[in-house]
């Protein structure tokens, strides 16, 4: 079977459009005003307000650019790559995600023996951003599933080989409520059992590719404090692409 779906050519950076519609209107309709003030001032005020205007008009560009690369052009939801990088095959696994799950599926391809599950960590009253709103009325997964909360999972402990958070661990904002997470998935997997993270960072890439949007995401020295915080090791870690960073973290025997 597939493991990569069939997607549009540029259903991610839709998909980015429709989460984050009202920031991109906003930002073209301030940048749309500075333009035609412009016309109205003198030159010297003009060249200033054009270069003024110039970081927003860039990164409105280059955030769709980079996502497209990203979402659509890289072969990210081809998760093949995770029969070797995990230590062994999961006879049981746990996809978490927090509003939009289009990896569950893809993880039921790569492991068609095994037991999966989906876990839906959305909260409204945790994540209040407009984006992760939208993305959750707009959720399309197939898998069914078990609404919980992201503190409480409701698995026994031991019960999975491996688990998995796409893109969505860090809409947890807090520091504090991402560890509580992580311990969670650590006490629900069995002795030896892995956690693969996947998330942008906050690094210079990012900051290039998003401006002040790259302070959604956290850094590689925070998701390994976070770790460390819920008792994972951090087995390795690598880059898919540059703006993605993979981290697989391990329960100790």
């Amino acid at each position: 079977m597939s493991t990569t779906m069939t997607r549009g050519p540029y259903q991610g950076v839709v998909q980015i459009l429709q989460f984050n519609w009202r920031m991109y209107a906003a930002t073209t309709a301030a940048l749309v005003g500075c333009w035609i003030a412009a016309v109205l001032l003198p030159a010297t005020g003009r060249i200033a307000l054009l270069i003024a205007s110039a970081p927003a008009a860039l990164w409105l560009a280059t955030s769709l650019a980079v996502s497209h690369y990203v979402y659509d052009r890289f072969p990210l939801y081809d998760l093949r790559w995770l029969e070797c990088a995990l230590v062994r095959t999961p006879r049981r696994w746990l996809n978490v995600h927090s509003g939009w799950d289009e990896t569950s599926e893809l993880l039921d391809s790569v492991f068609p023996g095994a037991d999966g599950q989906t876990a839906d960590i959305f909260d409204a009253q945790v994540m209040t951003e407009p984006s992760i709103r939208q993305a959750h009325r707009l959720n399309r997964g197939t898998m069914k599933a078990k609404q919980t909360r992201y503190d409480a999972l409701p698995f026994e402990a031991g019960t999975f080989d491996a688990a998995f958070a796409i893109f969505a661990a860090h809409e947890l904002r807090r520091h504090d409520q991402r560890v509580q997470l992580f311990r969670e998935i650590a006490r629900i997997l069995a002795a030896g059992g892995e956690f693969v993270l996947i998330e942008h960072a906050r690094d210079w890439r990012n900051f290039l590719a998003f401006g002040p949007g790259f302070l959604h995401f956290f850094s590689p020295r925070a998701w390994r404090s976070v770790a460390r915080g819920a008792g994972l090791i951090v087995r390795t870690e690598f880059r898919m692409t540059p703006f993605v960073r993979v981290y697989l973290l391990r329960r100790p025997q």
